[in-house]
């Protein structure tokens, strides 16, 4: 599941990974991509969903799939697992962890960018794109190294934007309090981030960690708010670990916190409970 404003091929570049190992399913959420927008009255929370899309897991033939889900969708995803419907919670960078200055940043950022996808024809994109400067320019925030993105998924990401029919309402539902509360117990539950992240700050993921204690916490070194970009290897080697059939569902008192490096993708142990690039915040 994608995050605000995205759409499912915001995770295009991590399911060839996937699929060899994972059936896959990539999913729009109400109001993104193809998707139709929430009927008028429904109203839109983190329980209200969670039944929508367990009315689409039947619909889909599917019982207690493992899920993953980034920012939004993270939420989403830990909605999801509250609510009995997930096998698994994989969430990177999920939102809701923040504190009110925190949320009012990520807000006028998302918003910003929500302006620019609105005021840049798609010539003018394409053009920009194709450019490593002018890639930073458009999603400078986004990606760790927006050079390094293909120009494709900048273009697709402001059209995405723009087209996005659920964008403002989600937002002003993302002003609520205590979007996610309360435990999630019986199902393995992993916590990523990015350590470069600049819409959702690193130190969130402790916040998320201190609500659920039973999670196992992923660093994803150099990688920024949108990680299946920056790192797809990466983050379909976190999934893979995260739903293989001998996952074991965290001890709630355990201090499971893990870094991935990007070039061999391997875990270990972290002690202490600095946060990454902290110092830089």
């Amino acid at each position: 599941m994608h995050g605000l404003g995205l759409s499912r091929r915001t995770w295009d570049a991590v399911v060839p990974h996937l699929i060899g190992e994972r059936e896959v399913i990539a999913i729009d959420l109400p109001g993104f991509g193809l998707s139709p927008d929430w009927p008028a009255g429904l109203r839109q929370d983190l329980p209200t969903t969670a039944t929508v899309l367990g009315a689409a897991f039947t619909a889909l033939g599917i019982e207690h799939p493992h899920v993953a889900g980034h920012s939004l969708g993270g939420l989403v995803g830990l909605g999801l697992g509250q609510a009995g419907l997930a096998r698994s919670v994989t969430a990177l960078a999920p939102a809701g962890f923040w504190n009110e200055a925190e949320r009012r940043y990520a807000f006028a950022v998302l918003a910003t960018a929500r302006r620019i996808s609105q005021t840049v024809p798609d010539g003018a994109a394409e053009w920009l794109s194709a450019t490593a400067a002018g890639r930073a320019i458009l999603a400078g925030m986004l990606y760790a190294d927006p050079t390094q993105c293909p120009p494709g998924a900048v273009t697709a990401c402001l059209r995405s934007l723009r087209e996005s029919a659920g964008f403002d309402a989600t937002l002003r539902a993302g002003r609520a309090h205590g979007l996610l509360s309360g435990q999630i117990p019986g199902i393995p539950l992993t916590i990523v981030w990015g350590t470069a992240d600049r819409v959702l700050l690193p130190r969130q993921a402790r916040r998320a960690i201190a609500m659920l204690p039973q999670a196992q916490l992923i660093w994803l070194p150099g990688c920024g708010h949108v990680p299946m970009n920056d790192a797809p290897e990466l983050v379909a080697d976190v999934i893979l670990q995260a739903t293989g059939p001998d996952v074991a569902v965290p001890r709630a008192d355990a201090d499971a916190t893990a870094s991935y490096t990007k070039q061999g993708a391997s875990a270990e142990h972290m002690a202490g409970d600095s946060d990454p690039g902290d110092d830089d915040m």
